[in-house]
């Protein structure tokens, strides 16, 4: 924490351009896997006769990856 407050007084605000941007990704590597999640759990649901199950359970697993992998960038920044 203390190196990341370091670092921004040294260089200061980000742009405004690369910081909408960089929520631009974020929403979208959110999105992304809950997406998918849904469309495979679709195609699971259909396949097996299961009602909702697949596209809820992969669904919830997609928005949980996608939070774990901003969570991730974020840190890594």
């Amino acid at each position: 924490m203390r190196t990341r407050r370091e670092y921004w007084q040294r260089t200061g605000e980000l742009p405004l351009g690369r910081a909408l941007g960089m929520m631009g990704r974020f929403g979208w590597t959110i999105v992304g896997p809950a997406l998918l999640g849904a469309f495979i759990g679709r195609w699971l649901d259909r396949s097996f006769h299961s009602g909702v199950f697949w596209s809820a359970t992969l669904v919830f697993l997609g928005v949980v990856a996608g939070f774990y992998l901003v969570w991730q960038r974020m840190h890594a920044e």
